[in-house]
């Protein structure tokens, strides 16, 4: 496989340690399923109630937001959408063109946070 850490020592170490990690607590996929489920869930909910044109693409712990009725990407609305949220503590990737990724890591509070400002930023649009 060919790419720029490919061989590369410290990335192969780091790729060992994580694969270890991953055999010791195998849980930890259904602990992200079911995070990615709750927070992009709850943000399809959120768009729905406020009449706000979406569509929330995601699988597991991967996904992202699109802000259309159509297969087409309003980008200004992203863009709005996007400095609200970094604004707030919430860092999103910087296109709608890249998926959100979950972790093991983000708790329960962190993604209640989220949706929480998901939602005040669409009821003061």
């Amino acid at each position: 496989q060919a790419g720029t850490l490919s061989g590369n020592p410290v990335a192969m170490a780091a790729g060992l340690a994580q694969l270890k990690l991953l055999w010791e607590d195998q849980d930890v996929y259904t602990r992200i399923y079911r995070k990615g489920e709750y927070l992009f869930e709850g943000i399809q909910k959120i768009l729905k109630e406020n009449e706000v044109p979406y569509q929330v693409n995601y699988t597991a712990s991967l996904g992202c937001i699109f802000f259309t009725s159509e297969k087409v990407a309003d980008t200004k609305a992203f863009a709005e959408y996007f400095k609200y949220m970094l604004n707030h503590g919430v860092h999103l990737a910087p296109s709608q063109f890249e998926a959100m990724f979950l972790s093991d890591a983000h708790t329960q509070e962190e993604l209640d946070l989220t949706l929480e400002l998901v939602e005040q930023y669409f009821k003061t649009r």
